[in-house]
């Protein structure tokens, strides 16, 4: 298959490293002067340092303008795998479509919309609307789960879930895509899969500040379950299905992003518990840390559904309010009493 794998931040990268020996790939990343980088080292410096790109590895053009850039990395591609924030998704998937109105598309961000508060689907189906009657009907869906770029790009065992409302497309990309470290899922369920990788960045900002308070192991794992209840009320009120929540998508990737130290919304939160500022976090860290830039949106959506979420109301309001985090932990603690569920 040839792929275009469209954002070469670490997670783009190392997807594109992983499927070169098998499919035939070019990784594009918008800026010039990054893809002459890359087209020099023979590697990604700047986001995955020490991963050798394939031989196979095609790189767009570094002389090349963004647009003419993206169009020769679609040319003849039978799928887009778009890899960006998901801020970036609505420009490139609409710069993607008016190129190659046909293509097929996946997306591997994770996250609400900012300032719609819409899901990436959601977003994807609006850029679709607007673009009007065009050849072709293209299938789309999210490729998700707990995963790390670098251990994806090394080759170290990895499962992720192909998602589409669309079964057959959903089937079928798990199939082409599957490697002897990539074992892939697929699954019906979009929204839920979504919820699942938005709502666990949130949470993982959550886990940092509790570990970072040093707070101990049985004060995270009654975080993260209770995270786990939290993204499983939104997303079943947004229609997704339980049982997605407690798969690869939803505990998979909350264990994962949670508990595990390349995770960026984790160190988001032991940085702030360990008094800096968000200002400050955000400027050493380097990369994105998607639940910040979702958790606002998350916490909007779940308002106007009615649905409580008492740990990401916390986390909202020390990214955002001043709150120190150890205040909110207090907070989270005198709440009352109840059922479990």
């Amino acid at each position: 298959m040839q792929i275009a794998v469209l954002g070469a931040g670490a997670w783009g990268t190392a997807l594109a490293v992983a499927l070169a020996p098998s499919h035939q790939v070019t990784l594009w990343a918008r800026d010039p002067q990054q893809r002459a980088a890359m087209q020099a080292a023979c590697c990604n410096e700047r986001y995955l340092p020490g991963i050798s790109f394939p031989a196979s590895l095609q790189l767009g053009a570094a002389t090349a303008t963004a647009s003419q850039s993206l169009a020769q990395a679609l040319e003849g591609a039978q799928l887009a795998l778009l890899a960006m924030p998901t801020a970036g998704l609505r420009s490139l998937l609409a710069s993607v479509w008016q190129q190659s109105p046909a293509i097929d598309v996946l997306w591997v961000c994770k996250g609400f919309e900012r300032d719609s508060g819409q899901l990436p689907h959601e977003v994807v189906q609006q850029v679709r609307a607007g673009l009007g009657d065009t050849a072709g009907s293209p299938r789309y869906g999210a490729l998700s789960g707990p995963s790390f770029a670098q251990e994806v790009a090394r080759g170290q065992p990895t499962a992720l879930t192909v998602s589409s409302l669309d079964q057959t497309f959903a089937s079928e990309m798990a199939r082409e895509l599957h490697q002897p470290a990539l074992r892939l899922y697929h699954s019906t369920d979009l929204v839920g899969v979504e919820v699942g990788g938005a709502v666990k960045n949130v949470l993982a900002i959550a886990t940092g500040i509790c570990d970072g308070l040093g707070l101990g192991m049985n004060a995270r794992a009654a975080l993260m379950t209770r995270g786990l209840a939290e993204m499983r009320r939104l997303g079943e009120a947004l229609g997704g299905r339980s049982e997605t929540f407690m798969g690869l998508t939803g505990m998979g990737d909350l264990i994962l992003t949670c508990t595990g130290d390349l995770s960026r919304n984790r160190r988001v939160g032991l940085e702030l518990a360990g008094g800096q500022s968000l200002q400050q976090v955000l400027q050493s860290l380097g990369h994105v840390a998607e639940g910040v830039l979702t958790a606002a949106a998350v916490q909007r959506r779940a308002r106007d559904l009615g649905i409580e979420m008492p740990i990401t109301n916390a986390v909202c309001a020390v990214l955002f309010e001043g709150l120190p985090p150890a205040r909110a932990v207090q907070l989270l603690l005198a709440r009352d009493p109840r059922a479990e569920g």
